[in-house]
């Protein structure tokens, strides 16, 4: 072997071996956080520096509520909005997934996403909002290992604490204060209904809150809400 091709050998273990690493990094961040609350994520931090390059002093709105004190209202609306099959799935809706590439082939665009909750909570955690194909990859390795490791009740707890719900707005205890004025545990079914359909695009309802398009939303995942199965 020529010594071009020893040094492309060894740089490719050493490619090799430091993706497992990473891998191994990721999923003792999983297995600490199967335990202790997060208190930061990825997402967290892109937004946070992006406030922060406006105002200097920006901070985000967080507080964590415990999965046993947010309302059945919004957990049941959020799984009704984005993924009906949660209690179901190991991770992946091959269905959902299908159907939503069907959907946007029809569209000529991207109108539709097949992630479950699980995978949004892994991008959410770790990942950045771009959608190349190393980072679908990626989430999908860490699905699997927040499905192998944690409960369908830990993600959810997790998901609702720390997914965006406004411009600076994570969790649901921030939302329900940020919208409503109250917390998490009292919301209604509509008020609850109402925030699970910002979730796609949750800085946008923030500046257009009566947005059209957005009580229709409601109005559905309202109706779908009485069969949502919730942990």
């Amino acid at each position: 072997m020529s010594r071009l091709g020893v040094w492309l050998k060894r740089l490719l273990v050493a490619f090799i071996g430091l993706l497992l690493l990473y891998q191994l990094w990721l999923f003792g961040w999983v297995l600490w956080w199967n335990w202790v609350n997060p208190d930061n994520t990825r997402f967290m931090s892109i937004r946070l520096a992006e406030l922060r390059v406006k105002d200097p002093q920006a901070q985000l709105q967080q507080q964590w509520l415990p999965y046993g004190r947010i309302s059945a209202n919004l957990k049941r609306a959020i799984v009704a909005a984005e993924d009906g099959k949660f209690l179901d799935h190991e991770g992946f809706d091959w269905e959902g997934i299908q159907n939503a590439i069907e959907k946007n082939q029809r569209r000529g665009r991207i109108v539709a996403g097949g992630s479950t909750i699980s995978q949004q909570l892994a991008k959410n955690l770790f990942l950045t909002p771009s959608k190349t194909p190393l980072r679908k990859v990626e989430e999908a390795l860490i699905t699997l290992m927040l499905e192998t490791i944690w409960s369908k009740q830990r993600i959810l707890e997790v998901y609702l604490n720390v997914i965006e719900w406004g411009n600076g707005v994570f969790g649901a205890e921030a939302a329900a204060r940020h919208y409503y004025g109250i917390s998490a545990s009292q919301l209604a079914p509509e008020q609850a209904a109402r925030l699970a359909g910002m979730v796609p695009s949750p800085r946008f309802y923030d500046r257009n809150r009566n947005a059209p398009g957005l009580a229709g939303k409601t109005a559905t995942i309202l109706a779908r809400m009485p069969s949502a199965g919730v942990p």
